[in-house]
């Protein structure tokens, strides 16, 4: 990839990046107000009984999921095509997969506010997808 191809495409990145960071942010302030994490008392870690394994478990198939369906996406393009022209199918993967992440994170602090270490630990993952050009092309080596 050219110097220019590369600017091209970060210049195309951005608004990934933008959608990332509102959503990052909005989450994070969700469970700052709601989830009250000013109050220091979410270290404490309830006790898992067999009806509350379920708040374990979706936030770790949410991660598993989100993670196939982008894959998935990303394989519906073709190898032929340059990075610049599968920027749509990395977008469309992408928020797919925040969205699934997203919606996790927020079914933990509306219907099981105790577990909140675990949306918080969905939060942290969420931050480290952070998208860029490199890992956009590792991204589709990996798929393709």
């Amino acid at each position: 990839m050219t110097k220019f191809q590369y600017a091209y495409m970060e210049d195309k990145m951005k608004i990934l990046k933008l959608i990332h960071l509102v959503l990052l942010i909005g989450m994070i302030l969700a469970y700052t107000i709601l989830g009250e994490l000013y109050k220091l008392d979410f270290f404490t870690f309830p006790k898992v009984d067999s009806s509350s394994i379920l708040f374990l478990v979706v936030p770790m198939a949410a991660i598993f999921m989100g993670n196939i369906l982008f894959k998935q996406q990303l394989k519906q393009a073709d190898k032929r095509t340059p990075l610049e022209e599968k920027m749509g199918v990395y977008q469309t993967a992408s928020i797919v997969r925040w969205a699934i992440l997203e919606g996790a994170a927020f079914l933990v602090l509306f219907l099981k506010p105790e577990f909140i270490v675990v949306g918080l630990l969905v939060i942290l993952y969420f931050a480290f997808l952070r998208p860029s050009v490199n890992t956009m092309k590792s991204d589709f080596d990996a798929a393709l």
